[in-house]
């Protein structure tokens, strides 16, 4: 990383040998570029148009590409793993800086469209499936190496690589290096933070699934609370009457009837309301389906200690219910037992118990794809900055998962202040998407809090309808939320007051 001492020598440097990011050496000449547990694939020019490897969707062509140099590569840092690695580099207009971008889920695949937002922007960036194919848990029995290499090593592993290759291809290493990942993507940022903090100068983490044995046991607590007893289902046809009756309660209290909640965690809205008085109509919600939904509301509990496990999901998120509690279980969480805890592949959800089956899951995975460790002094220390953001109306991932997880750091780290921030999303679900706004220059806020030392105050955020920007609201440092003055439009984020 480089520090504010460094920069008038760095300016020299930059003086000394000014073309070195406008004259890259030859692609083709990476081919032959030695680097430990590394094999090079390719090495070749792409411009205009890429379409990813395997790919039968002619929709999966990615247009109006820069020229770059495509480096394929496959890490071996174990005898057993197999780490399907890109890095692509700008031939011109290198802006100095590494974006690494994440995956999702199971991973499995090389995240090429964020590659390519990268590279358009600039960026020398890289991306790997984390060394095994598929978005499946599948790739565990037998292979342990490789559930190491998805939880930590990949990541950092490319990331090795990804900088030396930039080094040979413009004679310098980059500037800055930030990480951009959401879900997975966002574990893996905090991940590199807390493992190896050299790796990243700013990490962004939307949504971070960090306490990821967790998480995955209380996705099978929402499919038992609609699937234990199928009279307890609850048809996506009548989400919007749950929906609609948690607006009713709570849209007003934080000032503004905009069909957002401000602070969902403070809404108490009881389910029992919507009962059925008589049989079972889209309206209403039959006794079973009101103790499901009592049950999505609620954390994922030890039955025995009454510890928590998981947050819940929050009121405002029933529209994405389907998710969790659609007609079937996320296979992301049946796979994980199936493959990682029981190594029975006809493992049946129904019979998880959330003591016994708890700790069994924990000791079968949780030091390899954990990152909950809130101490990121180490991090800090070297300048490091975390941007983390979250939507309160996220379906996959409860969203105090992350305010639980910046309160650990806070509570922990001395530096934290200048250091870390979490944005909450009103509407927003998970990643991207839902009613509030879910679009903001993420790499412009991380890179001139790294870079200038600007903090983020607030951030405006946008929600686009076909395209056409409908709405603007600030975002605010959590536990600040956006208060709107009272008076002039909703949509209008000048309204808004961060408090």
């Amino acid at each position: 990383m480089t520090t504010r001492s460094s920069w008038p020598a760095l300016a020299l440097f930059f003086c000394a040998t000014p073309l070195y990011a406008q004259t890259p050496q030859s692609c083709d000449g990476l081919k032959s570029l030695s680097i430990a547990n590394t094999i090079v694939t390719s090495a070749a020019v792409v411009a205009g148009s890429f379409t990813p490897p395997g790919a039968t969707n002619p929709n999966a062509t990615i247009a109006n590409l820069p020229a770059f140099c495509r480096v394929a590569v496959t890490l071996r840092p174990s005898a057993d793993s197999d780490i399907k690695t890109e890095i692509w580099l700008p031939m011109s207009g290198w802006n100095r800086k590494l974006q690494s971008v994440g995956n999702g889920a199971w991973a499995g695949v090389i995240p090429y469209g964020a590659m390519a937002q990268a590279v358009t922007g600039g960026y020398a960036t890289a991306g790997t499936d984390t060394g095994h194919v598929g978005n499946t848990a599948s790739f565990v029995p037998g292979h342990p190496e490789r559930l190491v290499d998805y939880g930590y090593r990949a990541v950092h592993e490319m990331t090795v690589a990804a900088k030396a290759f930039i080094r040979a291809f413009y004679g310098s290493a980059q500037q800055y290096a930030y990480w951009n990942g959401c879900s997975t993507g966002g574990r893996q940022g905090l991940m590199e933070a807390q493992r190896y903090p050299a790796d990243y100068d700013g990490v962004i983490a939307g949504a971070p699934v960090n306490a990821r044995v967790h998480q995955m046991i209380w996705e099978l607590w929402v499919a038992q609370a609609v699937h234990k007893d199928e009279a307890s289902y609850i048809p996506p046809a009548k989400y919007k009457t749950i929906n609609d009756a948690v607006l009713a309660k709570c849209d007003a209290d934080d000032g503004a009837e905009d069909g957002l909640l401000t602070s969902p965690d403070r809404c108490r809205f009881d389910p029992s309301t919507l009962q059925c008085k008589a049989g079972d109509e889209m309206s209403c919600l039959t006794a079973p389906q009101v103790a499901a939904a009592k049950q999505i509301y609620t954390p994922a509990k030890n039955p025995r200690t009454g510890k928590e496990i998981f947050p819940a999901l929050q009121p405002g998120s029933e529209m994405g219910w389907a998710g969790l509690a659609g007609p079937e279980p996320v296979r992301e969480a049946v796979e994980f037992f199936q493959f990682v805890v029981a190594n029975d592949p006809r493992w049946d959800f129904r019979t998880l118990d959330f003591d016994r089956d708890v700790a069994r899951a924990e000791k079968a995975a949780s030091e390899m794809i954990d990152a909950v460790e809130p101490n990121l002094q180490p991090f800090f220390a070297r300048g490091g900055k975390v941007l983390m953001y979250h939507g309160w109306n996220d379906q996959l991932v409860a969203p105090m998962n992350s305010v639980n997880y910046y309160q650990a750091v806070v509570g922990t780290t001395k530096s934290s202040a200048d250091s870390i921030r979490l944005f909450m999303m009103p509407g927003m679900t998970h990643c991207r998407g839902g009613v509030g706004p879910d679009s903001f220059d993420r790499m412009g806020v991380i890179e001139r809090w790294v870079e200038k030392g600007e903090a983020p105050k607030q951030i405006v955020a946008e929600h686009l309808t076909s395209g056409a920007v409908d709405r603007r609201r600030p975002l605010c440092p959590h536990p600040q939320v956006a208060t709107y003055n009272g008076m002039g439009s909703l949509d209008d984020a000048a309204n808004f007051t961060c408090k």
